[in-house]
């Protein structure tokens, strides 16, 4: 076997490692790194390593050297480190001094490492300006300790469950009842079956329901809308109103949605003014009782690339703090110096030694895909960035790859699961992918552009008499944009906006 086609066998695991590691978001990267530390002793973490470098390295180098020394390697100031991360580069044969025969020890491998000596330069330069990474760590171990593990609406209703009297085979049955309660609050069991699971009668299943309908929150464990209200209801005291909208629940709920003022004045004997009294009431209380737990499913999101104005421009930077600052371990790089280690010792050291020197370029060459991509979305979306949505600009991600000279498949393992801090708020880096139209100037404008403006005429339209689709295309056509009916209904879907007949208000 050719040592061409060695190589090529190696960097098949070593590719696939490098395009998973730039889908991955920076929390499951951190994992990976240090899964990747507790496997291979040759990799180290840099944190410790100013201290060594100011008495062994810099033995050569003072720390004034340090802070004199240009800091232009930052990829956003147009630096050299896309350089030190070119394949071509990596994979290089021009390190001074022969091969060991006896180990086959590749020159590929020498290179990588002298790039390894570069990038801890890099690392520790950083750490002279970012300040003390442990005081770092801790910053961040404190943020997620903080974070409180939210209470689901299932496990806040078994500890009420505890409270009460019933027995605990009872309890058992009844928390078989709480599994079939949905997150918006309702009961969505079936009786019959939960009869022959349980082998109690209906008459019991129905008693236990009406005990958990009494917990924290009102009108849980409801079956229906009707039934979700007037629980709720029982709970309000001391309202005028209160028989007036047990009447209107129980029976003209269909005419209440449909805003029938003039049929539920005369069905429930009214004025005007008196029922915008009950409706207030009935509006007063929570159709979906269960829904103030839904921050049981919140996603916590931590941005990888914050954008910021320099010099009348807007740059990206890729946040490094969450990742462990590895490097090389000399101790047994001066290991395949010594003679007296055997020929196997070496060639597992070297293999380990390659693994490690490929995860340390992996690392860097997303972070600096990441920026290129980064930054291409914000030289393209500069407009949202200084006005917002309305300036969103439709854009495809392989318009994006051909800017950035690489694949689309590349843009879109990049922008997967990774958010960007922007001017505007945090934004999913996905986000900024959208199609669009064109206007009749002929400039494109985005379809999040077009629900932006949508949402802007409703929120300021006279509820009396609310905008019909065929108005709001009308007021957008004369804005310079034509977009026809069922697109906009379309987008009023996606914006959760009632129909016309739904949001009038009298």
């Amino acid at each position: 076997m050719s040592q061409q086609q060695r190589q090529s066998m190696m960097l098949v695991p070593q590719l696939r490692q490098s395009l998973e590691m730039l889908q991955m978001p920076i929390l499951a990267l951190k994992a990976t790194i240090l899964h990747e530390m507790s496997l291979n002793p040759t990799i180290e973490d840099v944190t410790d390593l100013l201290e060594e470098t100011t008495t062994d390295h810099d033995a050569k180098e003072t720390p004034d050297d340090l802070e004199e020394r240009d800091l232009t390697d930052d990829p956003a100031e147009g630096g050299s480190l896309p350089d030190r991360m070119s394949d071509e580069d990596s994979m290089s044969d021009d390190y001074g001094g022969a091969p060991d025969p006896e180990l086959d020890f590749n020159p590929d491998i020498d290179s990588l490492l002298r790039h390894d000596d570069e990038w801890q330069d890099y690392f520790l330069q950083g750490m002279e300006n970012s300040g003390d990474v442990e005081d770092d760590e801790e910053k961040h171990r404190h943020v997620y300790d903080s974070i409180r593990e939210p209470q689901s609406l299932q496990r806040h209703l078994l500890q009420q469950l505890q409270l009460t009297s019933m027995t605990e085979e009872d309890k058992e049955i009844a928390s078989i009842l709480i599994g079939n309660i949905s997150v918006d609050g309702y009961f969505t069991g079936s009786l019959p079956d939960l009869i022959m699971v349980t082998g109690r009668t209906e008459r019991q299943l129905v008693s236990m329901l009406k005990v958990i309908q009494t917990f924290d929150p009102p009108g849980v464990a409801a079956t229906s809308l009707k039934e979700c209200l007037l629980i709720q209801l029982n709970d309000i005291e001391d309202s005028p109103w209160e028989e007036e909208a047990r009447q209107l629940i129980t029976h003209h709920l269909d005419k209440l949605a449909a805003h029938d003022e003039s049929f539920l004045c005369k069905a429930l004997s009214l004025k005007p003014d008196e029922l915008k009294h009950v409706v207030a009431l009935i509006r007063s209380l929570n159709p979906r009782p269960g829904r103030c737990f839904e921050a049981a499913e919140t996603e916590y999101v931590t941005p990888e690339v914050f954008v910021v104005r320099k010099n009348n421009r807007f740059i990206t930077k890729v946040d490094d703090s969450f990742l462990p600052r590895i490097h090389i371990s000399k101790q047994y790089r001066k290991l395949l110096e010594d003679p007296s280690i055997p020929a196997e010792t070496k060639s597992y050291i070297r293999e380990r030694l390659r693994a490690g020197v490929f995860l340390i370029s992996s690392i860097a060459q997303r972070q600096e895909t990441i920026r290129k991509i980064g930054q291409a979305i914000v030289d393209a979306q500069t407009p949202f960035l200084e006005q917002g949505v309305k300036a969103l600009r439709p854009m495809t991600m392989l318009e994006v790859a051909e800017k950035v000279g690489v694949h689309e498949t590349t843009v879109s393992r990049t922008v997967a699961n990774k958010y960007m801090h922007t001017p505007q708020g945090i934004f999913e880096m996905k986000y900024f992918f959208t199609a669009g139209i064109k206007d009749f100037s002929g400039d494109p404008i985005s379809n999040k552009s077009i629900q932006e403006r949508i949402r802007t005429l409703v929120e300021a339209e006279n509820p009396a008499t609310p905008l019909s689709d065929q108005a709001i295309e009308k007021a957008l056509a004369e804005g310079g944009i034509k977009v026809a009916r069922r697109t906009i209904a379309k987008y009023r879907g996606i914006l959760k906006i009632p129909a016309t007949h739904e949001r009038r208000r009298k």
